[in-house]
């Protein structure tokens, strides 16, 4: 049994009808959920960017608005898969039984999971998004790279969505998922580059910075959005699919023991 819960997971393509499911669900209050997902955002944006910014310098030699605008599309991207991962993932695990529902379907544990994973990442997807279009309707963004956001803004929820499932995994209630916010989605937000370059930061939260998931995408967005080829590309690319795809192994193991074992 230890063996079975250990294994890879084998989703192939059979998670589709998990994410159909719960994009049919979602698409009864999609409005009101892609105006949750700007409104926030867009206060950091308007409030800290114009705001804030008409008083600064220019950070790393453009307007503190442009700067902190790949951060607010990123984190967008980040709070969007967390929040759907852990509690609209923990509803239907653990109050409304829909997973238990699935699984008396030829559908297995794997599936849901990797359907929850993909469609996390999804509305990360048009989060992000929604975001980088209003950033470009300000002239913010510089395309034609700038679209290439879109492709990082999926990978990037993928990873937090997985990362997420690991912390719906373990939860014993909603409660439990202020602990990872308070000790890691909000010290994350606030070393990763988002506000300030992080070049600001000691040397020892810098190190430890290069290792979080934001800093990665950041390094990928600020510079496509301000029309340039980021550097070490492969590296950024390789860390946010190496923590994604992890995360992901271990999210389906630790769901295994849980309602399997």
């Amino acid at each position: 049994m230890r063996r079975n819960l250990l294994a890879l997971p084998r989703p192939g393509m059979h998670w589709l009808p998990v994410w159909r499911r719960n994009f049919l669900v979602w698409r009864k209050l999609a409005i009101p959920s892609i105006l949750g997902n700007l409104a926030d955002p867009l206060i950091y944006m308007f409030g800290l960017g114009y705001g804030l910014g008409g008083m600064l310098p220019a950070v790393q030699g453009v307007d503190y608005v442009r700067f902190l605008a790949a951060g607010i599309i990123v984190a967008s991207t980040m709070n969007a898969a967390t929040f759907e991962a852990l509690y609209s993932a923990f509803s239907r695990m653990h109050v409304q039984k829909t997973w238990e529902a699935i699984l008396n379907t030829p559908l297995s544990l794997d599936h849901v999971v990797t359907g929850e994973l993909v469609w996390a990442a999804s509305k990360s997807l048009l989060a992000g998004g929604a975001i980088l279009l209003v950033v470009g309707c300000l002239g913010l963004a510089s395309w034609p790279l700038a679209a290439w956001i879109v492709p990082v803004v999926f990978l990037t929820g993928l990873a937090f969505a997985a990362l997420g499932l690991i912390v719906c995994a373990l939860a014993p209630s909603y409660d439990f998922f202020m602990y990872y916010f308070t000790l890691f989605i909000t010290p994350m937000l606030l070393v990763s580059g988002v506000f300030f370059p992080t070049e600001q930061l000691p040397a020892a939260l810098q190190a430890a910075a290069f290792w979080l998931p934001l800093a990665h995408a950041i390094q990928l967005a600020r510079p496509l959005l301000l029309g340039q080829v980021p550097d070490a590309i492969g590296l950024h690319l390789a860390a946010l699919t190496i923590m994604a795809g992890v995360s992901f192994c271990i999210a389906v193991a630790l769901t295994r023991r849980r309602l399997l074992a």
